[in-house]
């Protein structure tokens, strides 16, 4: 059997609630998930839309879940302290017993992210290398370090920190699919989380980022290869787009039809998700975390069961993806 991750983001944000829903009932969506076979569950962040906040939220979620990982899709480091940020990040890391995965951002241009900055105090200019040095300073704290010499962060006589689960601390991944992004995973991250609107971007970034990673020393397994999708699962094509449409609107106060030119989204019935989710999964992804395009917990509820259904058929698909690559492979393990 092929290593095929179903996640699903948590509808954290006050856009995927409903005028009567209490988001007390949060929790319970979690560990629903959990007994409904998704083995990860993931939250964003931002400054800018109201929502329960991302570390809190998995917080909550550690010591009430058992098995399922538990994410950042994305966190954004440069809205917290550093140092602070490590600690909190170590303790969900405890908390859960080594379930924690990180996927960090710098933040989207435009409406998206500039206003982030402004409102952290930070110059938008170096963001990057802002990002890549908090995850150095993060690992290095993580490995009890007591001074980092950075080029924008240099701390001496720091106190003992907490420790989080594992050596090393948790997983970080990148999301991102820049040119500049796709080196970057290769090098620095253990995984990659992008939203590529077309699969067969996928798999060239995929490639890039394994380039990068081979240039440095690192092989395939060091990088987990994942993705972002926002999934609506309806009666067909149309009637998907329309529930998506107002999804869109709601969340990013944009229609559809420009999201997805910079997010992948999937909607149908259960066989056309199954079959789009499967061209990305022959792309290379390995860990898929759906979004749920629904405006309501009753709704989201309802397209967590729909995509729970059709979590054998995906796990399948990359079964069969990797059994033709062994194919192609040959024997020996060459073309």
């Amino acid at each position: 059997m092929a290593d095929m991750d179903i996640g699903v983001l948590l509808p954290t944000g006050t856009a995927q609630w409903g005028d009567a829903d209490d988001p007390r009932e949060l929790i319970a969506f979690g560990r629903d998930a959990e007994r409904s076979g998704f083995s990860s569950l993931f939250v964003n962040d931002s400054l800018i839309s109201p929502r329960i906040e991302a570390l809190t939220m998995l917080a909550a979620l550690a010591p009430v879940t058992e098995a399922v990982t538990l994410g950042t899709a994305a966190l954004m480091p440069f809205l917290r302290r550093p140092i602070q940020a490590a600690q909190s990040l170590a303790s969900i890391d405890l908390l859960s017993g080594g379930r924690l995965t990180v996927t960090v951002g710098a933040g989207f241009p435009g409406r998206f992210g500039r206003p982030l900055y402004t409102l952290s105090e930070l110059p938008w200019e170096g963001r990057f290398a802002r990002l890549d040095e908090t995850v150095a300073l993060w690992r290095a704290l993580w490995d009890g370090a007591d001074a980092f010499h950075g080029e924008i962060f240099r701390f001496d006589g720091i106190p003992p920190t907490t420790r989080p689960f594992r050596a090393g601390g948790p997983p970080v991944w990148l999301g991102g699919a820049t040119p500049a992004a796709l080196a970057r995973t290769g090098r620095l991250y253990d995984g990659w989380l992008p939203y590529p609107p077309d699969p067969a971007d996928y798999a060239s970034g995929l490639r890039n980022v394994r380039k990068a990673a081979a240039d440095t020393g690192r092989t395939t397994e060091d990088i987990t290869p994942a993705l972002f999708v926002s999934v609506r699962i309806d009666n067909d094509i149309e009637s998907g787009r329309r529930a998506l449409g107002d999804y869109a609107r709601a969340a990013y106060g944009m229609p559809l039809e420009e999201l997805e030119k910079i997010q992948a989204v999937v909607t149908g019935s259960a066989d056309q998700v199954v079959e789009h989710l499967g061209r990305y999964v022959a792309a290379g992804a390995r860990h898929i975390v759906a979004r749920l395009g629904a405006l309501d917990l009753h709704s989201q509820r309802d397209q967590l069961e729909r995509i729970a259904d059709l979590i054998p058929a995906v796990q399948g698909a990359a079964d069969h993806s990797t059994s033709e690559s062994s194919c192609e492979s040959g024997p020996a393990g060459t073309k």
